[in-house]
């Protein structure tokens, strides 16, 4: 599929989305861009968060990650599920009972100023970076299928992604973003179910065929037992649970969604249909990746090679080989000790755009810039809603137009600055980065909710940042030595737990058993 195509394709969702943005913000106000007015329906939340959960990072970086960690990525999204739960049923009801715009004015009321402060930025800090690998792996791909192509540079495909998101969200905020991820989420799952067709057309087998080559192959193992491996189940599990009720419960960009509905029962009957839908529409993004896997080496080595490498669950690189020498410098990369490996997050769209039909390329992009965008925009209006209320100290009757304007062209510079950064950095799956940096930014948030929620004792609040500095310090010098102090045991996304667990016993020693008078 030709560059020129790809580029009208992009044109005419873009189209699309502006479309909505000037139906949906019509009359728009700040309390429309912050709440949505409170009028948001439960289902179009529930929907469009389930795009914005799974964004443009799983649609590509799972499928790819597949090759290299087979299905232990399903291990965390069972943990997801109590995650979920916990939102729904412990968090949810004080952000209502509160009548929170930014979640963060929490910490304040229970803890104190700086409490407030520190979480605030370790939001900004959060959802910043994982904006910025998100956006990342979308602008890269598109780099490299549509502007090389055409000669157009790395830095102004990333300022273009950035612009046309600024213009259809500068305004309506949170109740455009409502509407458009339900559209993305709804176009990313058709283009995961119709991908997964179109393969199992070139494979020549139907819908129960594919299962069983899915089931059968070596690629499929879910669960992982062995305790010094990071993704140890009971880790992947435990830090599964964990990073839901961060991620999502803790973060202000999920939490927004949610807080924009008509009423609290509303909002957790949200949270717990995503705890249904999350776990099901991973199964088909897993699938899809064995199937991926699958086809590349029946295509390229035959099916004894397939049924070779299916028995191992290994991604052989001597099946990107046979691809072409354009390929093999997209798709492989040389690691420090001078052996080759795949690069991961580039087989979906090799795969798509390359070897495929026409169609199924039209449908990736698609699919793609759907999931992509269904997470970025609602970070940049969650960004924009914590720095004005959290570090400006505006509410959202007294917050200058301008000044909410010219905050989201500064975040969305910011970004921009950040993924020009990281181009040059290495060839680990953007899923497995983003789970890295939670596991040490979201850490200090786990602690300070949790403290807050679960005792009632009052902190010196002077030295609340320093203990969550400490706490993520600590973690990175203790996995950095893990190896001199803990043998071959590797930390996983339990790490997050620890960090947390750390914060929380910071806090303890710095405060007493008085009853809070922020209550």
């Amino acid at each position: 599929m030709s560059g020129s195509t790809i580029l009208w394709v992009l044109i005419g969702y873009f189209t699309l989305l502006l479309v909505i943005s000037l139906i949906t913000s019509r009359k728009a106000t700040n309390q429309t861009f912050f709440q949505g007015n409170r009028q948001s329906h439960w289902f179009l939340v529930a929907f469009g968060m389930v795009g914005a959960s799974l964004s443009g990072v799983t649609f590509i970086s799972v499928p790819g990650w597949v090759g290299t960690t087979h299905w232990h990525y399903y291990q965390m999204v069972l943990g997801y599920i109590i995650g979920y739960l916990l939102i729904a049923q412990v968090l949810l009801p004080i952000y209502y009972r509160l009548e929170l715009t930014s979640i963060y004015t929490y910490l304040e009321q229970r803890l104190g100023h700086y409490a407030y402060k520190t979480g605030a930025f370790y939001f900004l800090l959060s959802r910043t970076l994982g904006a910025a690998f998100r956006l990342f792996l979308v602008a890269g791909v598109l780099q490299l299928f549509v502007f090389d192509e055409l000669g157009v540079p790395f830095w102004f495909t990333v300022t273009l992604t950035l612009a046309l998101i600024w213009v259809y969200t500068f305004r309506g905020g949170i109740r455009t973003i409502v509407f458009t991820d339900t559209l993305q989420t709804g176009l990313m799952l058709i283009a995961t179910f119709l991908t997964i067709i179109l393969i199992g057309k070139e494979l020549d087998t139907g819908v129960w065929g594919m299962a069983k080559m899915v089931a059968s192959s070596g690629y499929a193992e879910i669960f992982n037992w062995n305790w010094q491996d990071p993704t140890f189940f009971p880790k992947h599990f435990i830090g599964g649970a964990l990073v839901a009720a961060t991620m999502t419960g803790l973060d202000q960009d999920m939490m927004q969604k949610n807080l924009s509905c008509r009423s609290l029962p509303e909002a957790q009957k949200n949270i717990r249909w995503q705890a249904i839908l999350f776990p099901t529409v991973n199964i088909f993004f897993l699938s899809m990746g064995v199937l991926l896997l699958l086809y590349t080496i029946s295509l390229q080595m035959g099916p004894d090679a397939m049924a070779k490498f299916s028995a191992t669950g290994t991604m052989p690189v001597e099946a990107i080989d046979q691809m072409g020498a354009s390929t093999q410098t997209d798709l492989t990369y040389t690691r420090e000790d001078g052996s080759r490996g795949v690069q991961t997050d580039y087989l979906f769209p090799m795969i798509a755009l390359r070897q495929l039909p026409a169609i199924v390329g039209i449908i990736f992009l698609i699919g793609l810039i759907a999931a992509a965008y269904s997470s970025a925009d609602s970070a940049l209006t969650a960004l924009t809603t914590s720095f004005c209320i959290d570090f400006l100290g505006y509410s959202p009757t007294s917050l200058p137009q301008y000044v909410r304007i010219g905050v989201h062209v500064a975040i969305s510079l910011v970004l921009l600055l950040l993924i020009l950064l990281m181009e040059a950095w290495g060839n680990q799956a953007v899923i497995g980065r983003i789970f890295t940096a939670a596991t040490y930014t979201y850490g200090p948030l786990l602690g300070l909710f949790t403290f807050g929620i679960f005792t009632k004792r009052m902190v010196q609040d002077r030295w609340v940042p320093i203990v969550c500095i400490a706490a993520p310090v600590l973690c990175y010098l203790l996995k950095d030595n893990q190896a001199l102090l803990l043998g071959d045991y590797q930390f996983g996304y339990e790490m997050l737990g620890l960090n947390g667990a750390l914060t929380f016993l910071g806090l303890w020693l710095i405060s007493n058993p008085q009853k809070t008078t922020h209550e």
